[in-house]
């Protein structure tokens, strides 16, 4: 038993330094933006593996240097309620939960057709774009429940520790719109040969409504869905309240 007891102190001494490492790193976005995130080393790494070279458009501009209504296009396209949570939309959360017990339900029931199957449920949905920061910046790309439960962790650290406009300048500054495309800046040089500051509503709504699957709609420029999607944000984003 002293053992064991001995080993539970360890694994929870390891993980206190573990989120206080976590704390330590957002405490300092307060000053200095990250080089780069979990999620853009492994996109890099898959690119160089690929192509034998690395094509890589990335280029930090501050907030006041971002349209507003790319602001708004992607607060209405990934987390309408961005200014009224604390990292943690719980009612978009609580859906997601029920999506996934369904979903659950669903592979046991396949499972049971094709014994011979893996069951494979995937932890989807229910994100706020804190949430999208903080898996990007520090976690894996894998849909587990202990992920996603460090995942929370690390919003509401990111939301205690930094502004609502901050955390909004590092996402659009990180997230990716295309194969080695990452941040506003680069977006709207690639796509409409112009500075992030100058974007159109129009090209604005776009952008955000891209950046669920990036790599997917940039093969897909003309796609119907990626154009009624845009009008249906640019419908939403008069009633967006920016940070």
């Amino acid at each position: 038993m002293r053992a064991l007891g001995r080993w539970l102190l360890l694994l929870s001494l390891a993980f206190l330094g573990l989120q206080l490492f976590f704390a330590l790193r957002i405490l300092g976005m307060n000053w200095l933006s990250p080089e780069s995130t979990s999620f853009q080393r492994s996109q890099a790494w898959q690119i160089l593996t690929r192509e034998g070279q690395l094509a890589w458009r990335q280029e930090s501009v501050s907030l006041q240097d971002m349209s507003k209504s790319l602001q708004r296009a992607v607060i209405a396209s990934e987390d309408a309620a961005f200014t009224q949570h604390h990292g943690i939309w719980w009612q978009s959360l609580e859906k997601a939960w029920e999506k996934n017990a369904r979903a659950k339900v669903q592979a046991e029931k396949r499972a049971q057709r094709q014994p011979d199957k893996p069951v494979d449920v995937k932890i989807v949905g229910g994100s706020t774009i804190t949430q999208q920061l903080a898996k990007n910046l520090f976690l894996s790309g894998e849909r587990t429940l202990l992920r996603k439960a460090q995942e929370m962790v690390l919003a509401l650290m990111l939301e205690a520790l930094l502004g609502k406009e901050r955390i909004l300048e590092i996402y659009l500054n990180s997230v990716e719109w295309g194969e080695g495309v990452f941040g506003a800046e680069a977006a709207a040089q690639h796509y409409f040969r112009k500075s992030a500051a100058r974007l159109n509503t129009w090209e604005a709504a776009r952008l955000a409504v891209m950046l669920p699957r990036p790599r997917y709609f940039e093969k897909l420029p003309q796609s119907t869905y990626l154009a009624r999607r845009a009008e249906t944000i640019m419908a939403r984003m008069n009633d967006v309240v920016l940070p």
